[in-house]
């Protein structure tokens, strides 16, 4: 592992040293658990106090705070802490596994330069997988399917059959892409499966959490745009849209047809109804529910989810419910009673 001086690391993000600049970071750590080799940032004023009792031998910060502790100075100290773990810790590092004798590959398959296809892998007829792939143990990749460039795949991922997938993805663990939609025709009393003809579609830099569901179109694509992140557990139904560089926390569901603008922020455990619209740069919060068309900009949380102004006011009223309930009972009781006495 490198150790780098608090200058240095300063020169690798484009920020400044307040304090002590020849000190020597060995590694990185939280406000709490750091000890003098490490280094840790503060990017929310809220946690301050945390910061007056730090052992870390330096900070990342925004701006120069009264502290005894050395400071790294830049304009945004979150990323410039990333760029620092990056550069003490790196990325995790994979298995070179070469093409295990245990992997099932069709003679069809196409594989592209330097990949590492492992045991138990299965590559279908016709499937193309791209330069420097690492696929973990127990993946699947289904006929007619293209992997791009750059591509990680852990255990137990499946990629269904005419699925395009980008260059530099990640798909954690037993995530499936290009599964069948959860769609039906109900006649008399039975549910009759539609046939997807559709298939699903993984941009370039996208992110795909544990156990996430990515059910191809009935007729069309799903698409998860370019740069967006996906946590555990996301479910996206048949032909919905994501664009490109939004964030879907862990356990976010998504109705079919439904489209997402660019930049979106959506909190856990939200639920959107299928064919609505979601504009660009919309955040909605935890364990709301989206029944309606949002547009640009909006900031959003409730079940039904509302304008986040309005349901912090609706919200802070519930833990004085009882007392108001209480409140309105006294007054009919006197109305009732003066209304007895004329």
């Amino acid at each position: 592992m490198p150790e780098k001086t608090l200058a240095e690391l300063a020169e690798h993000v484009g920020g400044k040293v307040h304090g002590e600049a020849n000190i020597v970071i060995k590694s990185a750590s939280t406000l709490r658990q750091a000890g003098p080799d490490d280094i840790s940032f503060l990017s929310n004023s809220k946690y301050i106090n945390h910061l007056q009792a730090t052992k870390a031998g330096a900070v990342v910060v925004d701006k120069e705070i009264e502290t005894s502790t050395p400071l790294l100075i830049a304009d945004d100290p979150y990323y410039a802490f990333r760029q620092i773990v990056v550069l003490l810790h790196g990325q995790r590092e994979h298995k070179k596994a070469g093409i295990s004798a245990k992997a099932s590959i069709a003679k069809t398959a196409v594989l592209g330069g330097d990949c590492h296809i492992d045991d138990f892998v299965t590559v279908s007829e016709n499937a193309k997988i791209g330069d420097r792939c690492i696929l973990y143990p127990g993946v699947f990749i289904g006929r007619d399917t293209q992997i791009g460039d750059d591509c990680i795949l852990y255990p137990n991922v499946v990629v269904y059959d005419k699925c395009k997938v980008g260059n530099r993805v990640i798909i954690q663990a037993n995530a499936t892409i290009g599964e069948d939609g959860f769609g039906f025709a109900t006649h008399e009393g039975e549910h009759h499966k539609i046939p997807h003809i559709g298939t699903a579609i993984i941009e370039d830099d996208v992110e795909i959490g544990a156990c996430c569901g990515i059910e191809r179109g009935t007729l069309d694509e799903t698409i998860i745009g370019r740069g967006s992140k996906l946590g555990d557990l996301v479910a996206i139904g048949h032909g919905t849209k994501v664009g490109p560089c939004s964030l879907l926390v862990a356990q976010v569901g998504i109705a079919g047809s439904t489209t997402l603008g660019h930049h979106c922020v959506i909190g856990g455990q939200v639920g959107i109804v299928g064919h609505i619209n979601i504009g660009n740069m919309v955040k909605i919060g935890a364990q709301s529910g989206v029944k309606n068309d949002v547009p640009d900009g909006k900031v959003i949380f409730g079940s039904p989810a509302v304008d986040a102004s309005k349901a912090k006011r609706a919200y802070s009223l519930i833990e004085t419910l009882p007392e108001m309930r209480r409140s309105i009972r006294r007054i009919e009781k006197r109305l009732e009673k003066l209304e007895n006495d004329d």
